[in-house]
């Protein structure tokens, strides 16, 4: 969904990537993020492989920005390691 930026703030990334040395915590917005929320390396091969991997679908996308969100940072909560 254009103009969402979910899965560019919910998720952590645990690994370092151009721009984010140290990783990105959950519900921080990546410093790639625009203020139009969407990701300036898209098409870029610094862009982090986890990004590239994920596709959004309904299951995470929800049915707007807001319920994307709170989807994407459930998913990261459950997903954590005990």
């Amino acid at each position: 969904r254009e103009g969402c930026g979910a899965c560019c703030i919910a998720p952590s990334i645990n690994e370092s990537f151009w721009g984010m040395p140290a990783g990105k915590p959950a519900g921080v917005p990546c410093v790639h993020l625009t203020d139009s929320y969407a990701c300036a390396i898209f098409d870029d091969h610094r862009r982090p492989e986890v990004c590239a991997k994920f596709l959004p679908e309904a299951a995470f996308c929800g049915a707007d920005r807001q319920d994307a969100l709170i989807r994407i940072q459930q998913l990261e909560i459950i997903s954590r390691p005990e």
